[in-house]
């Protein structure tokens, strides 16, 4: 059966994204983050099209997401961002994939297998990794990371945690520092890899990206119901919203359940601007003005606007909350 919500995907969208961040990142190689099933789009799909146009490096959060990936296609490398606790090493060790070691208790784990590993060295965010001082003997480094706690600002951390990360001394084959924000902040911060998320699936991680990300998640919903809402009469729960004059509107199949948030109440569109959210979004459901649009009816689809850099401006809820929320209830349809 098909769902009455979808996702809308623009995988030349998703793929122009990456190139720009490809060009952006210079010399070094540009990876992709696959984590939390592609921000929530498809894993696998983003994948197979980010592989086809070049990228080679990809990363994950932990074990169970390799196995839900699959194999990788032919010359790529898959690393895992959380390293490997003591319950993941059967899996690690089946897995072609390398495992980020964070912690002394992993170092020494992995370290007994003589495979290949990623490291991952806290240069001040205070969030997973070593210390420099950290004995990482024995190790066959192949990417020694670390990761930028303020990119999307203009920030002196930024170039603190540059500089600590340059002073590192390892046998490691590449370095990487720079997530889709550090890859803003100019060749300085690419190293050898950059590891970009957010902004190869639409988001806008810095000003300097805005007139070169494109959205590739577009929501469509489908009507359940047209209705006549009178002069006088209140919408949803509540009765926040009273119709200054007569209306016509559209209850379309989406809610919070689906990650489509309360806070769109006050501020929420669909149609393009069209059409204004009236009253309270509710967990399955979400009501909108269609009074200038007379051929919208039953069954018909209606885009539900979601650009993530406007909607997280009007909301407060950041970026990546907005894409990575929505929910299993969609199909998923790319193009």
């Amino acid at each position: 059966m098909s769902a009455a919500l979808r996702l809308r995907l623009d995988g030349a969208a998703l793929v122009a994204n990456w190139r720009w961040l490809d060009a952006q990142s210079g010399a070094a190689a540009c990876g992709a983050a696959v984590k939390a099933d592609g921000y929530g789009l498809g894993a696998r799909e983003v994948v197979a099209r980010l592989a086809e146009v070049g990228c080679r490096d990809f990363f994950v959060s932990s074990w169970d997401e390799t196995v839900a990936l699959g194999a990788l296609p032919e010359g790529c490398a898959l690393s895992v961002l959380h390293g490997v606790r003591e319950e993941d090493m059967p899996v690690a060790l089946a897995s072609k994939a390398r495992p980020v070691l964070n912690t002394r208790a992993q170092v020494q784990r992995w370290r007994e297998t003589g495979r290949p590993c990623d490291v991952m060295i806290d240069t001040g965010m205070n969030r997973l990794g070593l210390s420099a001082s950290d004995d990482l003997s024995g190790l066959h480094i192949e990417t020694l990371m670390s990761h930028l706690a303020c990119a999307d600002e203009d920030s002196a951390m930024n170039e603190a945690q540059r500089a600590a990360f340059v002073s590192l001394t390892t046998n490691a084959k590449r370095r990487s520092l720079a997530n889709s924000a550090g890859v803003c902040l100019g060749y300085d911060y690419a190293f050898d890899l950059t590891r970009p998320g957010l902004a190869i699936y639409g988001g806008i991680a810095r000003a300097e990206a805005a007139r070169h990300i494109a959205q590739v998640a577009h929501i469509e919903a489908q009507v359940i119901q047209r209705r006549p809402v009178r002069a006088g009469e209140s919408v949803g729960y509540g009765a926040t919203y009273v119709a200054a004059d007569d209306k016509a509107v559209a209850v379309l199949n989406i809610g919070y359940a689906d990650g489509y948030r309360r806070v769109f109440t006050a501020n929420g569109t669909a149609g393009g601007g069209r059409f204004a959210v009236l009253g309270r979004v509710s967990m399955d459901l979400l009501v909108v003005d269609v009074s200038s649009e007379p051929t919208i009816n039953e069954g018909d689809w209606v885009s539900v606007d979601y650009d993530l850099a406007v909607a997280s401006a009007a909301t407060g809820v950041s970026q990546y909350e907005l894409l990575t929320g929505l929910g299993a209830r969609f199909d998923r349809v790319w193009r």
